[in-house]
């Protein structure tokens, strides 16, 4: 809710630059980054339950203290203890979810679950900018703060979670690394499905922090609906590109859906009238709900079960590390030319995705045929 609204409101507030706006989400989000490395040590000792509470209540206290900041020095501050917050609670709920799905139907799994993630990144900001809009940023603060605390008697009330790690490893050879005192050997395979996540983000991050300036500069004052339209799409497409994942691989899913964000981008880039905004809007909902889950599970299924922990927390740091470096760059980029030619160049982003996954995925075929045929040689 808060993330779509803080451009517009430091610009009002504070008097600064595009830079200056774009260091309100990637301070956060660099923040998160290093705080999720801690916290995996931290859930060795402390029990994971314990760290969540004090994960969500430090982001509670900071979105109430968020109607305090009076200067960007103070606000940039209070940014530093959310990442904080935001970082805790962030490495362990999908910890907890990997451990609940079948790793056969891991695909599907991430997809309901990410489903959640996609409709708080799409709902939230068109929430967010509504409040701001009809009862001023303090009464947004007072939202953000009230929807964290709900989180608490909805954990209290679960009775689905799995049982931590800890206790059961004696009997339980698999148990989550983040239980057991060993940590288990860095997995290279999630290098690379990370790096397409960060590309992916540079791009969300590009629209977070300037979509409501972007709509102030082509005189589009209801640009908050693209985050509702996006939202449609997105729950449209998320159950079906899980299994779809499940049953025939990431390429199926990703090469069409980076197209849709590529062509959902250059149409933004042109939007001047709603239809136009609509139309970028459910373009982009089609690829990130499908790229996203995707990637996620891709990551998962690369990994062993006690491996799940380092997965989830390099693919949450992958997205916050492209929402910092997108929102940095492409706010460089608008400071400089203007917010359409922004978008177009997060779109070579997109196009960058698209060519690295695809050479890797040819070269990786023309190499599993060579052994092939090697196999097949040495056997005659």
């Amino acid at each position: 809710m808060l993330l779509s609204a803080f451009p517009a409101f430091v610009k009002d507030e504070f008097h600064v630059g595009d830079m200056m706006v774009s260091l309100v989400t990637s301070i956060f989000a660099l923040t998160a980054i290093a705080t999720r490395f801690l916290t995996a040590m931290l859930m060795r000792k402390v029990h994971r339950n314990t760290l969540l509470y004090i994960g969500l209540g430090i982001a509670a206290i900071i979105t109430g203290l968020y109607m305090l900041a009076n200067s960007m020095g103070s606000l940039l501050l209070m940014r530093v203890g959310y990442g904080i917050g935001f970082g805790m609670a962030s490495t362990i709920i999908p910890t907890l979810v990997s451990q609940i799905i079948p790793g056969r139907r891991m695909g599907e799994g991430i997809g309901y679950f990410g489903l959640s993630t996609s409709l708080a990144m799409s709902i939230g900001p068109l929430v967010g900018l509504q409040v701001m809009k009809t009862s001023g940023f303090d009464m947004l603060a007072a939202t953000g703060t009230l929807t964290l605390l709900i989180a608490f008697p909805i954990l209290l009330l679960s009775r689905a979670l799995p049982p931590d790690p800890r206790k059961t490893r004696a009997s339980n050879s698999a148990a989550s690394n983040l239980g057991s005192p060993n940590k288990p050997p860095f997995n290279k395979k999630l290098l690379f499905p990370a790096f397409l996540n960060v590309l992916l983000a540079v791009t969300y991050g590009g629209l977070l922090s300037f979509i409501v300036l972007f709509g102030k500069s082509v005189h589009l004052e209801q640009v908050g609906l693209f985050f509702l339209f996006n939202a449609i799409t997105i729950i449209i497409i998320r159950p079906i590109s899980g299994k779809m994942f499940d049953s025939r691989g990431p390429a199926i899913v990703l090469i069409p859906a980076v197209l849709c964000v590529i062509a959902s981008l250059t149409v933004l880039s042109f939007a001047t009238t709603m239809p136009m905004l609509i139309v970028s809007a459910l373009l982009y909902g089609l690829g990130f709900g499908a790229i996203q889950p995707t990637l996620q599970a891709w990551m998962l299924n690369s990994s062993m079960q006690s491996q799940y922990g380092m997965a989830n927390s390099m693919f949450y740091n992958s997205t916050d590390l492209g929402v910092a470096v997108g929102a940095f760059i492409l706010g460089a980029i608008s400071a400089v030319s203007d917010y359409a030619i922004m978008y177009r160049y997060a779109a070579g982003f997109m196009v960058l995705f698209l060519a690295v996954f695809s050479f890797v995925q040819i070269r990786a075929r023309y190499l599993n045929k060579l052994a092939l045929n090697k196999k097949e040689a040495a056997g005659f």
